[in-house]
């Protein structure tokens, strides 16, 4: 093919490593590759941005929620639990939004990683979010049903094909309903993201007007009986601010949602504005309402006293009207409609995106001419949601949802560091342009353009070997160690924190180790410059995440804590799918990679290589 290979590495990385291609990353810009396959229609503005992320954020868990944590965790300091979980999901709220408007492409977190960390750790990302939509999508699509009968006067009046049916043979209870309705919205998508986001914003309206009655109706119950459940003896904190934490930790699942917004980053006119907008938006407005609604229910009923199933209806029910109910069902039936619209939305873009680039087949990266929508990979998401809802009861799983969630908000912070203190300096060339390609210097000279194979050996080897440390000019090696050592101290960190079962002893030898290299680097971080290459990464002229580093640490620190403390059992339903997912990664995705047969040349140049590619064929 005719490539010149730098003579200083060529020796070392001319060939592939059996695992190097694990850590190859993607161009930021990849309009040349993508533009081929067609584009996504440009039609969101920030209100629909706001819808969606609301919508794919306020469930009908908030009508239940509310009622479970202040009756074990907080008591009447519910609306703190609510706010410290809010200020907890901004963090990855600022990371995703300067992500999102540096790299405003479809994929949401699976891009972000892609191009800042690596192919493998991408894959696992995108491979857990799609496992995290399904379920989350079936889980919501189940719970349609209950509310729907509830609008009705019972599950009795539903009709014969909308009710629940138990299957002797199989014991199984199949939900028709939950199917149907999947299948509608899966529809709707198909339309068109324009006529979606309308859709979505009227059924988040009904939701948000339905949970502003419970806030004004309630306020004025509240003054007029003297907000009875705040005058308790025990006073605003009955289990003390440990528990006001601990039902942090517990609503802080409330808030996601919001990464729904960066997955349509392709269908945004003004990317660069109104993403940040979009999310930082949504998640106030959900913040707001929680908040309020807490303050109006745990002033209504005393804490102890406060219905678990059905807290809200119930508290009005105490005070004399039980019509409320029927308007709070209706703000639970719409709030799941738009949760399960949110939740199927993002999944086929992030199969476009990771088909696009060679990891899935092609199949999930066709866009309709006429919709410009992947309406391929919706109706493949609507169907296997369809079908989970349907004929399985997904809310034991629901946990798995919360793995997915977290483990993108942490690679997302980590990608921020990485952007800000180690931006990728080199690019993907294709096998298509590797011929020999003759630049012009500034002299007027021919010669020819000088490349690097395989710059994920090169990245290990610069990284990994300790002999890189006798000289000078290694900054951005000890930089990604101690980013690297950073990340381990948190979680040896949170995992020794949270084992009750190790001995006292090793509990705080491990505190400290983890302790030490987290303050460590975030010291280091604070006291060296960011790298000036950080301005050429992307579209720098969008928002910027404040705070660095300090915000995508402790970002990385809560998200850790929360992964750590989930269920066993979550863990090892989740590291089945996630070694479902290598395996047809190693066997496929790596195999089919569009960066297989690439090499990396210094990124400025990949763009003269493609006007290169562009006159020869002129």
């Amino acid at each position: 093919m005719g490539i010149l290979v730098d003579s200083q590495d060529g020796g070392e990385n001319g060939t592939q490593g059996s695992w190097m291609f694990f850590t190859r990353r993607k161009k930021v810009d990849s309009a040349n590759e993508s533009s081929s396959k067609g584009q996504l229609a440009k039609e969101l503005t920030v209100p629909q941005l706001m819808a969606i992320g609301v919508g794919a954020t306020i469930g009908a868990g908030v009508y239940v929620l509310v009622g479970t944590v202040a009756r074990e965790h907080s008591g009447p300091s519910l609306a703190i639990s609510f706010l410290v979980a809010g200020f907890a999901a901004a963090l990855s709220a600022f990371c995703y939004a300067e992500l999102a408007s540096r790299c405003p492409s479809a994929g949401s977190a699976y891009h972000y990683s892609y191009l800042c960390v690596g192919e493998g750790v991408a894959w696992l990302i995108g491979w857990a979010l799609i496992l995290e939509y399904t379920i989350s999508g079936s889980a919501v699509a189940r719970g349609i049903t209950p509310n729907l009968a509830a609008l009705v006067g019972g599950a009795e009046n539903l009709p014969v094909f909308l009710s629940r049916h138990h299957i002797p043979g199989l014991d199984i209870v199949v939900d028709p309903c939950a199917a149907i309705v999947t299948f509608i919205i899966t529809a709707l998508l198909c339309f068109g993201i324009k006529e979606s986001a309308m859709v979505q914003s009227v059924v988040t309206s009904v939701n948000v007007c339905a949970l502003m009655f419970v806030i004004l109706a309630g306020g004025y119950l509240g003054f007029k009986s003297g907000w009875a459940g705040y005058k308790l003896p025990t006073g605003y904190f009955p289990f003390g601010v440990d528990g006001m934490l601990a039902g942090s930790a517990t609503v802080f699942f409330a808030y996601i949602g919001f990464d729904a917004v960066a997955s349509t980053a392709e269908e945004v006119k003004n990317p660069q504005r109104d993403l940040p907008l979009g999310i930082g938006g949504s998640l106030f407005l959900c913040c707001g309402l929680y908040m309020m609604v807490s303050v109006v229910i745990v002033g209504l009923v005393p804490y102890y006293a406060i219905d678990p199933d059905t807290p809200i209806s119930s508290a009005f029910a105490d005070h004399g009207m039980q019509w409320a109910a029927y308007i709070i069902n209706v703000g639970a039936f719409t709030a799941l409609c738009a949760s399960l619209m949110g939740g199927i939305l993002p999944q086929p873009r992030i199969l476009m995106a990771m088909a696009r680039d060679g990891l899935l087949p092609p199949l999930f990266s066709d866009i309709n001419k006429h919709t410009q929508v992947p309406v391929k990979s919706t109706i493949a998401t609507g169907l296997v949601a369809a079908v989970l809802a349907f004929a399985m009861e997904v809310s034991e799983l629901a946990g798995m949802v919360s793995v997915g969630t977290l483990l993108a908000f942490t690679v997302v912070a980590v990608s921020v560091l990485i952007l800000r203190y180690i931006p990728p300096e080199d690019a993907p060339l294709p096998g298509s342009l590797q011929e020999p390609i003759i630049s012009v210097d500034s002299s007027g000279e021919h010669k020819r353009l000088v490349v690097k194979e395989d710059v994920s050996a090169d990245f290990i080897s610069k990284y990994l070997s300790a002999g890189n440390y006798l000289h000078d000019g290694n900054r951005r090696k000890v930089v990604g160690w101690v980013i690297a050592s950073t990340c381990i101290g948190i979680f040896v960190l949170t995992y020794a924190a949270s084992d009750l079962v190790l001995p006292s002893s090793i509990r705080f030898t491990l505190c400290g180790v983890g302790v030490t290299l987290l303050l460590f680097g975030l010291v280091f971080l604070t006291c060296i410059d960011q790298d000036d290459a950080r301005h050429n990464f992307g579209n720098s002229t969008g928002f910027t995440c404040p705070l660095v580093p300090l915000l995508p640490i402790t970002c990385i620190l809560i998200n850790s804590y929360l992964l750590i403390n989930l269920e066993s059992g979550t863990w090892v339903r989740v590291s089945i799918w996630l070694a479902i997912g290598l395996l047809v990664y190693v066997f496929y995705g790596r195999t089919h990679s569009m960066l297989k047969d690439a090499v990396y040349v210094p990124a400025a140049q990949v763009d003269d290589a493609y006007h290169a590619s562009t006159s020869c064929l002129a």
